[in-house]
């Protein structure tokens, strides 16, 4: 039977699976963070460009379209996240607004600045996004500091239910090395998809053998990086809610979670099997370039996997640690039950816009770019 708990159920799925696909989508960030460490010459970085410049407006959409979703079906949230740890966001907006101008006016006439100047643009949007979007949720397991007091609604004067509490606004993130480590781990993922999707979708041996060199490189350290999350993880104390929706402090709680949810650590499991097997595979056969459509599932997998632990099984997925009660649950941050429900209706078109994607996605792919057909066509 659908009730009000189902919908509130499905929701953070299609979160998740939102979530997911931004991560996946981020590897465009990661190919412009590699435009001068892996691009040698003009030829190489033009190839790089134009390679994840193809792409670019998935990932913008895509983001907003988490936003959006989260808006629709969690308000609280986006009214306490958005609205208080604001310069997180502000920031992230930025980067993708270097990323939009960069791509439109790096090769156009009469640019002052010159090509490298919006190059360093890209190249920073491809570290910080990943870098700041990964802090940012990083603060689902660790908390953040902000109050809520929904009865102030009815005040005229200043109806603000969601309030920081501190002048940081978000910032104060950086502060938590889980945080940051996990910003960091989802940089190194992002480079390590870049690469990977470069090699497939670029036609040019020599660029090939830099980005493989890149790609060992991030991939290591993302690994290292991805162990120190999970051992945190496992080891720290989670917010958990009773029955009554008060929310307290558990011991060894996201362990329980993966534990209590068998299917949820076999996918967990399942996408981090696929992201090494198409890493290793591109790493150890010189001519197996389709890594990327095995690390893609597997990266969706795996984050669709962290956000149901850090939404399920009476979690609260945004914990405040200056209130505890204040913490954001699936429940008591939700829309109502006839939101939901109507927009689960509206949801049942998402399997065919995604196949509407992945068909001119595959025409687009179909011949991997090469110099030749770039001087032959029109360039970012």
């Amino acid at each position: 039977m659908i009730d009000y708990i189902f919908l509130q159920q499905y929701w953070w799925l299609l979160i998740a699976l939102l979530g997911g696909l931004l991560v996946f989508l981020l590897f465009v960030q990661g190919g412009n963070a590699l435009i001068f460490f892996a691009g040698k010459d003009e030829a190489e970085r033009e190839l790089i460009i134009n390679s994840t410049g193809r792409k670019w407006e998935l990932t913008f959409t895509t983001l907003v379209t988490f936003g959006g979703a989260f808006f629709a079906s969690f308000p609280l949230f986006y009214s306490t996240s958005f609205g208080g740890a604001y310069w997180v966001w502000i920031l992230i907006l930025i980067t993708f607004v270097f990323q939009a101008v960069s791509y439109e006016f790096q090769g156009k006439a009469g640019n002052l600045l010159g090509k490298n100047a919006f190059r360093t643009f890209l190249t920073l949007n491809g570290c910080l996004a990943p870098l700041l979007i990964g802090t940012a949720v990083g603060t689902f397991f660790t908390g953040s500091q902000f109050m809520v007091n929904k009865s102030a609604v009815g005040n005229i004067a200043a109806p603000t239910i969601s309030s920081w509490a501190n002048n940081w606004h978000g910032l104060e993130a950086v502060a938590e090395p889980f945080n940051v480590g996990f910003g960091l781990m989802v940089l190194c993922l992002a480079i390590s998809l870049g690469a990977l999707y470069m090699i497939n979708n670029i036609n040019n041996d020599k660029l090939a053998t830099q980005l493989r060199r890149s790609l060992l490189i991030s991939f290591v350290c993302f690994v290292l990086l991805l162990v120190f999350i999970l051992v945190k993880l496992l080891t720290m104390d989670g917010f958990a809610v009773d029955a009554e929706g008060v929310v307290f402090m558990e011991k060894y709680k996201y362990l329980h979670n993966f534990l209590q949810m068998p299917a949820v650590l076999a996918m967990f499991l399942v996408g981090a099997v696929l992201l090494v097997a198409g890493v290793v595979l591109t790493l150890v056969k010189q001519s197996f370039k389709r890594g990327i459509w095995l690390a893609a599932p597997g990266t969706v997998l795996a984050v669709m996997a962290l956000f149901m632990v850090a939404g399920y099984n009476n979690t609260a997925y945004y914990p405040s640690t200056y209130d505890l009660q204040a913490s954001l649950t699936l429940t008591n941050s939700c829309s109502s039950e006839f939101t939901l429900r109507t927009m689960a209706v509206v949801s049942l078109i998402i399997p065919f816009v995604v196949a509407y994607i992945a068909y001119f996605w595959h025409k687009m792919d179909k011949k991997s770019l090469t110099t030749e057909e770039l001087n032959n066509s029109e360039k970012y």
